[in-house]
């Protein structure tokens, strides 16, 4: 569809439409930003950290509307939406407190007289290209570091997600930003290649399908620009040895079901050695199976409906792909509209198409494995490297695995851990490049060299 509209996916009902950029004021939102860029790469850093701190906190003063417009437009559950408008405002209130850190000097011991240091100066206009699974959290930590390094924003949210994009923008404008420097763009694919492709803009950020993210990523490569890409994922969920099976099962549904089953680096393979297998699994099925689905702004609903209907009708297609393939249903496997029951697969091999597929929505897959060494192989066998997650009362056998898993995150006896610090992204399919932490300042800024001779 070419217009960007809030369709309700709990009810099916069309809530608002707003028409898509003409390709003028495209022009026009471009040449701005570029403009805004040309003021704002020259504005002090404490000052660009003061705008950005304010949007932190007009993020928790407009905390209640702000997670009411997603729940509406993905059918998030309200605690959920509530959680991600506090954490994009932990996330953008990082960035203002690491302002000094991430653009300072970094001198380098040199060989000859004289001095030398990496400065780090800003690129230009960035585009941004973000999914519907987070609005508020995706944007952010893409945002947040590159308004306080001095470049500027377009942003193209996808088209579910109109009024949440709209209330970042005039979150910014009321933060402060001048005019231009944060833009949001109700632009098609097409003009998103044309953005991509312009000479002012200087790098583009998609967090997507891989799909979007090879088709963003040839259009960059045909006009040189830097792209940072987070796709995919088909995360490992491994069960060597715990002392509590009920917490780890516990940390396991929780991490299955977490936004509705669509989180990029949610456990979606369940990978437990054979001596705890029958239990984890009865366990699990047993929690999954009592999960509370219903309307998303109900206080004691933990599983909403997915995104739309076709998102719930693709996951349909391949459950059922899997079952006709030999998979076994253990439970779940109904639709209703948008709404997905908790499903839990067993006895799925290589030779069938959902071993190598991701799974989004409320899913998942349990492997038996022998030990260690069949958990790594079973774990590395996908193109995914996104996250993973390990339980196991060895540590020396937790350090072995995050040594030998291929993936840009594993994390050990915990879930739902993501904090601002911590850096974000993975390997393979799964894209490259890092958001969050630190390394999220490094993506799109210019290390310009500075050699001083004696």
């Amino acid at each position: 569809m070419s217009d960007y509209a809030v369709v309700n996916p709990a009810t099916g009902e069309t809530l608002a439409t707003y028409p898509t950029i003409t390709d003028a004021q495209l022009e026009e939102k471009i040449t701005a930003a570029d403009a805004a860029y040309r003021s704002w790469r020259e504005t002090p850093v404490a000052e660009r950290a003061a705008v950005v701190r304010r949007a932190a906190d007009l993020h928790r003063e407009r905390r209640d509307e702000l997670a009411a417009i997603i729940v509406r437009e993905m059918g998030k559950p309200l605690a959920a939406a509530l959680g991600e408008v506090d954490f994009a405002a932990d996330i953008t209130e990082y960035y203002a407190d690491q302002a000094v850190e991430i653009t300072k000097d970094r001198p380098l011991d040199i060989l000859a007289d004289g001095t030398a240091v990496i400065r780090r100066a800003p690129l230009g206009v960035l585009l941004g290209i973000m999914p519907w699974n987070f609005p508020y959290y995706q944007v952010a930590r893409f945002a947040a570091p590159n308004l306080v390094l001095g470049n500027t924003i377009l942003l193209k949210h996808a088209p579910q997600c109109p009024e949440s994009s709209a209330a970042i923008e005039q979150i910014y404008r009321d933060a402060g930003l001048p005019e231009g420097a944060y833009l949001n763009l109700y632009a098609t694919n097409d003009q998103a290649a044309t953005v991509i492709a312009d000479p002012r803009v200087q790098g583009v950020s998609v967090t997507g399908s891989e799909r979007a993210g090879a088709a963003v990523a040839e259009t960059a490569g045909r006009n040189l620009k830097k792209v940072v890409l987070e796709l995919g994922g088909s995360d490992p969920f491994i069960v060597l040895s715990t002392d509590d099976v009920d917490y780890t099962v516990g940390a396991a549904v929780a991490a299955r079901i977490d936004n509705n089953g669509q989180s990029c680096n949610a456990p979606k393979r369940f990978i437990v050695v054979d001596g705890l297998y029958d239990e984890f699994l009865a366990k699990f099925t047993a929690a999954m199976a009592g999960t509370k689905m219903g309307d998303p702004f109900a206080d004691d609903t933990e599983l909403g409906p997915l995104s739309s209907l076709a998102a719930a009708e693709r996951l349909e297609e391949q459950v059922s792909r899997a079952v006709a393939q030999g998979a076994t249903l253990v439970t779940g496997g109904t639709r209703d509209g948008a709404f997905y029951t908790p499903t839990v697969l067993t006895d799925v091999t290589s030779d069938m198409d959902v071993y190598r597929e991701e799974l989004f929505g409320p899913a998942g897959v349990v492997y038996k494995v022998s030990g260690e060494d069949e958990a790594v192989a079973v774990a590395n066998d996908t193109s995914f490297g996104l996250g993973s997650y390990v339980f196991t009362t060895d540590e020396a056998q937790a350090q072995r695995m995050a040594d030998k898993i291929e993936a840009g995150m594993v994390y050990v006896n915990v879930v739902l851990a993501d904090s601002p610090e911590l850096p974000f992204g993975g390997v393979k399919r799964s894209g490259t490049g890092r958001e969050m932490g630190l390394l999220a300042a490094d993506e799109f800024v210019n290390k310009k060299l500075v050699r001083v001779g004696a």
